[in-house]
């Protein structure tokens, strides 16, 4: 028999897993509805005509009760197969205007990203686990969704 600390545990406790994952997509800020113009006030360099990219840093935080029987909260060999099914097969390099089906009436602003990604994994995660998406645009903009 295996020893656990879960009797030790208080079992109302929650805890946390992330898996980290990467991307590389161009993308272009543009509202069709709005002039050139105010697209670039708006946008600035983010509205190029000819795009532009990053080297998008992605967490998939996952929280609630580890299994006693297993020891997990999710298996993350698991996590990760279904982030490289569901996000990274899908973004990374493309054109996420022209290539991904979410931004065909969708701006890819890092907000907007991260709600997709959300959505693509949200069916895949138990429902008794929170899901929590946290994209790096740049080291110094990210996103979070949901918001904590």
């Amino acid at each position: 028999m295996f020893k656990t600390l879960w009797p030790m545990v208080d079992s109302s406790m929650r805890t946390a897993v992330v898996r980290k994952a990467h991307f590389n997509a161009a993308h272009r800020l543009y509202n069709p509805n709005w002039s050139d113009e105010k697209n670039k006030a708006v946008f600035g360099l983010c509205t190029n005509p000819n795009w532009h990219g990053h080297n998008y840093d992605l967490e998939v935080r996952v929280v609630g009760r580890v299994d006693p029987e297993t020891g997990y909260l999710v298996d993350l060999k698991l996590l990760n197969d279904c982030i490289k099914t569901h996000v990274t097969s899908q973004l990374d390099h493309r054109n996420l205007n022209v290539e991904v089906e979410e931004f065909t009436d969708m701006i890819p602003t890092v907000e907007n990203i991260s709600m997709v990604i959300y959505n693509r994994l949200r069916p895949h995660i138990d429902t008794s686990l929170d899901l929590y998406i946290t994209l790096w645009e740049t080291p110094r903009n990210r996103a979070e969704y949901p918001a904590r």
